[in-house]
């Protein structure tokens, strides 16, 4: 089943204009509408949040919007430079989330996100992530994941939830209570239905289909079989204009997956020269499909590290054909590397060493089948503390220079948080004699330490006065624990003087 975001963003222009005007821009509570002509009248085009409230809408006539709210901030509307910003954003999405993203003017984006959700966690994680970023630049939106572009498109715009994942089992029940609006079909049909007692899309679905095609034509049936998935939409994919690509066409359609997989490895061929040429690697690549009957199906799989090499690059797109179903089969084939980055010529020798081989190959491998956030590797970060100490970063990051402190030893395995123990010790600078952990009483045969650990009283006024004495100690079974006490163990003020373990040796 296909997973579709449709991204509503209800206030593009007002948005839009807000970021280019910056600190100039009218205050947020401002009754902000932007204006433009429709024929001979003077219509809004575009409506802010607080003047929405005051009762207008798109489509008012400007005369009629200053008699009931006076004091109107008014602003011409710039509908091409809005429509080339949403083209913008369609590019910037195509680089992030998905091969397959198709402009839904004036004021939204369809995502075909299916096979492309791994990355992120889930469909939830990367409409989340959409909302997230648009958020962050002051930007309005909503989103919605469904099986087909209708129930997406209808239920970002008429659904109660500015974020959804819609099961393709709850389907029917997400969209029958939604207006006939969201069906997309134009006022006049909407308005006759409504004169039958039919306004909404279970209602609709409910009359039988002949007669609703004699007395208000095609379009209503066409409509209810495109939300339900009878019936596939055109979908016209932006293209990056500078995106390096090649493409195989068919005289005859093809479907079998080994020639599928035959003709991958040619355009993987093709690309690579072209990357030599422009002296670059692929670190993103995307693979369409186009079928004989106007659907498109799409794989992506990424890199770790850029490359152009054919076997890499092959092995990353062969692996994920079996999830493309050619339908009646494929007429088009499109290669395409959206995200690219300098990459020079290898250095080969002439002494016969043997290659040392790299783990990039691993890594994108792994990336592609269990998701890339779910490999890391650990490095060193500059704190005291030993659970800021370290962190997560990229499996093929750049090598960090920071080390963690050579004189005392560290655990090989740091709890995720330290865990309260029960001790007997004299203080204040004798280790424990025995410890209880988990319900299970250790003798101590042997300990070093303390080693005193001061809190960061730059980052909390907690910490200003914050001690902590670690001891690495053993039990009569050889294992070795990485246990502290909060405290001097004398003033009070030091800490609470109670005892905690927090890493295991071995």
């Amino acid at each position: 089943m296909r997973q579709v975001v449709s991204l509503y963003l209800p206030t593009w222009p007002i948005d839009r204009l807000r970021r280019r005007l910056g600190p100039h821009a009218p205050p947020p509570d401002a009754l902000l509408v932007l204006t433009g002509m429709e024929g001979r009248r003077r219509v809004l085009t575009a409506v802010s949040l607080p003047a929405r409230a005051m009762g207008l809408h798109a489509g008012m006539a400007v005369s009629q919007a200053q008699a009931l709210v006076p004091d109107l901030v008014m602003m011409d509307a710039d509908p091409k430079a809005d429509a080339e910003a949403l083209e913008k954003l369609a590019v910037w999405s195509l680089r992030r989330y998905s091969p397959m993203i198709a402009l839904d003017p004036p004021d939204g984006l369809m995502l075909d996100i299916t096979g492309a959700t791994h990355p992120h966690g889930g469909a939830e994680g990367l409409v989340g992530d959409v909302l997230r970023r648009l958020a962050d630049v002051e930007t309005a939106g909503r989103a919605v994941c469904a099986p087909t572009y209708g129930s997406a498109h209808a239920l970002a715009r008429f659904g109660s939830a500015p974020l959804r994942v819609v099961d393709p089992l709850e389907l029917a029940d997400a969209i029958a209570g939604l207006p006939l609006l969201a069906l997309r079909l134009d006022a006049g049909t909407v308005h006759k239905l409504a004169t039958f007692g039919i306004e909404t899309i279970a209602e609709l679905e409910a009359m039988p289909r002949a007669s609703l095609a004699l007395r208000f034509g095609s379009e209503p049936g066409k409509r209810l079989d495109q939300v339900y998935g009878r019936l596939s939409e055109p979908f016209e994919p932006v293209e990056a204009p500078e995106r390096i690509e090649v493409e195989r066409r068919f005289a005859e359609p093809i479907g079998a997956p080994e020639t599928l997989e035959r003709y991958t490895r040619k355009l993987v061929d093709a690309l690579a020269l072209e990357l030599e040429e422009a002296g670059l690697g692929a670190r993103r690549l995307d693979l369409r499909f186009h079928r004989v009957d106007n659907a498109v199906q799409a794989i992506r799989a990424g890199l770790a590290k850029a490359s152009r090499e054919k076997k890499q690059l092959a092995r990353l797109l062969c692996d994920k054909i079996q999830t493309i179903d050619p339908g009646f089969g494929v007429e088009r084939m499109v290669l395409a590397a959206p995200v690219v980055e300098p990459l020079g010529l290898h250095t080969m020798s002439t002494l016969g060493e043997r290659a040392v081989p790299g783990v990039s190959a691993l890594v994108d491998v792994l990336g592609n089948r269990v998701g890339e956030e779910r490999l890391f590797r650990l490095a060193a970060r500059e704190s005291h503390i030993p659970e800021r100490s370290v962190e997560r970063i990229a499996p093929m990051a750049d090598p960090t220079l920071l080390r963690w402190p050579q004189r005392w030893p560290r655990p090989a395995r740091l709890l995720p948080r330290p865990e309260t123990i029960e001790t007997m010790a004299l203080l204040p600078d004798h280790p424990p004699v025995h410890f209880v952990w988990r319900g299970v009483r250790r003798r101590v045969t042997r300990a070093d330490g303390p080693e005193r650990i001061y809190g960061e009283w730059h980052l909390s006024e907690a910490e200003w006065l914050s001690i902590r004495d670690y001891f690495l100690v053993e039990d009569e079974t050889g294992a070795r624990y990485w246990v502290f006490r909060q405290g001097d163990g004398m003033d009070p003020a030091t800490g609470a003087q109670g005892w905690f373990l927090h890493g295991l040796f071995g």
